[in-house]
């Protein structure tokens, strides 16, 4: 079941309406679990199988190691939680990506040995509750969360349906307590969420699904296309996987703040980062806030001796393993590193981009570092859209080539015109305008009327699936 979807919509409207027609939380937290299950069980049911075991024993190890009386126990038990989670993900995403890449020693020593392929689909959103289940027992053992021992209540905050498949990748401090404590009827929050709901289904159907369209077919005819077309390709490509990935998050916000959840925010207008370090405080947040947290921090720290060598080596394999992460592909891994390395090189020169940049008006030290790090975001994400590193590099090699060829982007110049317009739009309104700013019951409803109409008259209707659920 996709947002953008009819059967979306009536789910969300019955969940709704029964979950405040409901005066008892533990009644409420039962409703939520069961339409969470159901939610999740549109796509692929028997993966709920899978997404229950973790449960159980992520549910089990935090009440073992909040237990414990040793520090080894606890972190055995820690221990024995990644490893199932870990493990679990690594045979479903990355099993045939380790395969082939051992195939050819493999048939060097065994000519006529078949490759054992696994032909199965990843279970859709894998990657988001594994980290958001290991964030838990991984706070659990910090002493940062006591263990949950409601097990309904637990496997809620892993299934919560509105950021069940692409997040925002919660932490148990934040959404444990909100799923225990009632909640009444607050219409100012409803209103603030259906609107939060509308404007993710805009960027959705009105920009993402329509401009995939130019994405789609720069990327795919990179031979046939000018410089000037692939030009266009890749910086349309920036707006298309923002509003679709915002798009998912602003819904998924919007829905959890409607029965009063406050989510935590996953984008922070990353269009106007400065750098490439305040572009990733602001783009994925709870991705990258995890990262930061569970992996660079404990590895930086563990390589102090090593001073700024063990800082720059954490950028390095950090990114590479976050693209990982992203997908079992080579042009992953490698768009993970060259962001690392772009890091390592920003921390390395800081001192000089400061004294080099300090005689110059504060305006135009902004706007030259957002046009510095927009174009590095616009060029690195070749990597992320291609389908492997040789056709990354074509696409790379055809755009500075400066030729001729076919300027055809797959839609016509009104279509181009319309995006743009719908793109700026997008843009100013949410640099000017906070997610909170209807206040008024009027303004409310002009705003949905509005809302609904563009997307009605002007959306993409194919229940496209977003590009973060293959993740």
């Amino acid at each position: 079941m996709v947002f953008n979807s009819l059967q979306f919509l009536v789910f969300f409207m019955v969940v709704t309406i029964l979950f405040y027609q409901m005066k008892n939380q533990k009644a409420r937290i039962w409703l939520l679990l069961l339409s969470s299950c159901y939610f999740y069980m549109t796509f692929v049911p028997i993966y709920i199988l899978i997404l229950g075991a973790t449960i159980v024993i992520d549910y089990i190890a935090g009440i073992l190691i909040a237990s414990s009386s040793t520090s080894g126990r606890k972190r055995a038990w820690l221990t024995l939680s990644v490893i199932t989670n870990v493990g679990i993900l690594a045979f479903y995403k990355y099993f045939n990506f380790l395969l082939g890449n051992f195939e050819p020693l493999i048939g060097h020593f065994f000519p006529h040995y078949k490759v054992p392929y696994l032909n199965i689909i990843l279970p859709i959103g894998l990657s988001f509750h594994t980290f958001q289940a290991m964030s838990y027992t991984i706070e659990v053992y910090r002493g940062n969360q006591k263990p949950e021992r409601n097990f309904v209540v637990y496997a809620l905050y892993v299934m919560f349906y509105p950021q069940l498949v692409a997040g925002p990748i919660e932490r148990p401090q934040n959404i444990l307590p909100q799923i225990k404590e009632y909640r009444p009827y607050n219409w100012d929050n409803v209103k603030e969420g259906l609107a939060r709901m509308l404007w993710g289904f805009f960027k959705k159907v009105v920009i993402a699904d329509r401009v995939a369209m130019i994405v789609d077919h720069t990327f795919t005819h990179t031979n046939k296309s000018s410089s000037t077309a692939l030009f266009i390709g890749a910086l349309i490509y920036y707006f298309q996987i923002y509003c679709d990935f915002s798009g998912y998050s602003d819904i998924a916000l919007g829905a959890a703040k409607v029965m009063n959840i406050k989510l935590m925010e996953n984008f922070n207008q990353p269009i106007f980062s400065k750098n490439i370090s305040d572009f990733w405080r602001r783009w994925h947040i709870s991705l990258y806030s995890w990262f930061y947290d569970y992996v660079f921090n404990p590895l930086v720290f563990a390589l102090r001796n090593f001073k700024i060598g063990g800082i720059i080596f954490g950028f390095i394999f950090v990114f590479a393993l976050s693209g990982l992460w992203h997908g079992a592909a080579w042009h992953h891994i490698i768009y993970g590193v060259i962001n690392g390395l772009a890091l390592a090189f920003e921390y390395l020169t800081r001192k000089q981009r400061k004294n080099m940049l300090s005689n110059l008006p504060k305006w135009t030290n902004n706007s030259l570092g957002i046009l510095v790090t927009f174009s590095f975001v616009i060029f690195s994400r070749i990597f992320f859209r291609a389908e492997s590193v040789p056709e990354a590099w074509s696409y790379l090699k055809a755009m500075f080539m400066f030729r001729g060829g076919s300027n055809n982007i797959g839609v016509n110049i009104a279509e181009l015109l319309f995006s743009i317009i719908a793109i700026v739009i997008m843009v100013s309104r949410e640099k000017l305008l906070p997610h909170h700013f209807i206040s008024s019951n009027k303004r409310f409803y002009l705003y949905a009327f509005a809302m609904v109409s563009i997307c009605y008259v002007f959306g993409v209707f194919g229940e496209n699936q977003f590009i973060y659920f293959q993740f």
